[in-house]
């Protein structure tokens, strides 16, 4: 059987797809180039998938006729190559905004815990010290000025993460 008579998996559009907008494509253009091989719908869902792995569209490049100019992060694309094919990235986009809020919370639980036990070595370090207990304080203050540091590097980071779905 031949490419043009067979249908292609996602995965196998998305390749297709990321081919052709190394060197920009129109998505007119890439609906022209894959209809013999796919449904307008896969060829969407294709296009999504393929968005994961460093495809991108360019506003200023954008056609009434042709529609979205797309292009390829080629160095992302490369980076991820390998794992077009797999399940894990083949899953719908409500289900991958439900992993981003899931990863948000869960930095933001880390975040909670990292502040507490910085209060909680802090608070016993200075009592160990206060009960001249200067090794086991200076130690237990060592631990929180470590887990201080954590916390700050996560709440720097935690700021750059969207917390709330995008509003349209």
């Amino acid at each position: 059987m031949s490419v043009i008579t067979r249908r292609l998996s996602v995965p196998e559009l998305s390749q297709q797809i990321l081919e052709m907008a190394t060197i920009g494509v129109y998505r007119e253009s890439v609906f022209e180039a894959l209809r013999p091989m796919a449904t307008k719908k896969q060829i969407g869902a294709a296009i999504a998938h393929a968005k994961r792995f460093g495809l991108h569209s360019v506003a200023s490049l954008r056609d009434d006729e042709l529609g979205t100019y797309y292009q390829v992060d080629l160095v992302k694309y490369r980076s991820l190559e390998h794992a077009i094919a797999t399940p894990a990235h083949l899953g719908d986009d409500d289900n991958l905004l439900e992993q981003v809020m899931d990863a948000t919370s869960t930095v933001q639980r880390m975040l909670v815990v990292a502040k507490a036990l910085t209060a909680l070595l802090g608070v016993v370090g200075v009592l160990c010290l206060l009960e001249e207990r200067h090794q086991l304080g200076m130690s237990l203050l060592s631990g929180a000025v470590s887990a201080g540091s954590l916390w700050a590097i996560q709440r720097s980071l935690i700021k750059k993460m969207p917390m709330e779905p995008a509003k349209k």
